[in-house]
Formats: C-alpha cells, sequence, structure tokens
C-alpha cells in the first residue's frame, strides 16, 4: 500500500519560504515519477514541479526560479523548497506518484495522491 505524507505547510509573508517534504512508503518502482501539485479554492489543480527517477526535471512555467523539486530517494523524500512566497502561491500542495513514466505535470499519470498540506502566503 503506497501512502504519501505530506508536511512543512503553514503560514508565511509574502517574499518568504517554506519547504515541504512528502515521505513515500509502500512505493518501490525503478521508473516513477513524482510531483508536486496544488490547488487554490475555486482554481483548477495545478501540476508545479516533478522529478522521475532518472533525475528529470520539470517546473510550471509559475514557479521556475524560485522552487526547487528534490528528491532523497534512499529515504524516500521528495521536497519542495518555495522561495519568494506570492498570495498567488496559497493553495493545498499535494504529492504525488506515478508509475513507469518519464518526468511529468500531467495529474493523470499518477496515482497516488497525499493528503495535501495548506501553504497561506500573506501580503
Amino acid at each position: 500500500q503506497v501512502q504519501l505524507v505530506e508536511s512543512g505547510g503553514g503560514s508565511v509573508q509574502s517574499g518568504g519560504s517554506l519547504r515541504l517534504s512528502c515521505a513515500a512508503s509502500g512505493f518501490r518502482y525503478k521508473k516513477y515519477c513524482m510531483g508536486w501539485f496544488r490547488q487554490a479554492p475555486g482554481k483548477e489543480r495545478e501540476g508545479v514541479a516533478a522529478i522521475d527517477s532518472d533525475g528529470r526535471i520539470m517546473y510550471a512555467d509559475s514557479v521556475k526560479g524560485r522552487f526547487t523539486i528534490s528528491e532523497d530517494s534512499a529515504k524516500r523524500m521528495l521536497y519542495l523548497q518555495m522561495n519568494s512566497l506570492d498570495p498567488e502561491d496559497s493553495a493545498m500542495y499535494y504529492c504525488a506518484t506515478a508509475r513507469h513514466v518519464a518526468v511529468t505535470t500531467n495529474a493523470v499519470f499518477f496515482d497516488y495522491w497525499g493528503q495535501g498540506t495548506q501553504v497561506i502566503v500573506s501580503s
């Protein structure tokens, strides 16, 4: 049973930083992609960043240069370092995994999802 547990969300002022973490368990695929998604009230879910088992990385244009995704595969941990946060970044952030696919932020490929961690950025 795959489980994903996010942590690290919170409230921060505009320009601040947060680091999200995702602990994955029960995930045993050699070829995979792990990603961060977000959804704000009244908005569609957005793929923020992803990293695959070959180390390829993809970012949404809206976060390029501000967010950094990383992975500690030995610890089964996924991270999202978020800098220069803007109120537009406020959302519930989800960690997700996709099996047997190369790097993508297309949610349709992702099989397992965490419960999410809330990020609130105030101006």
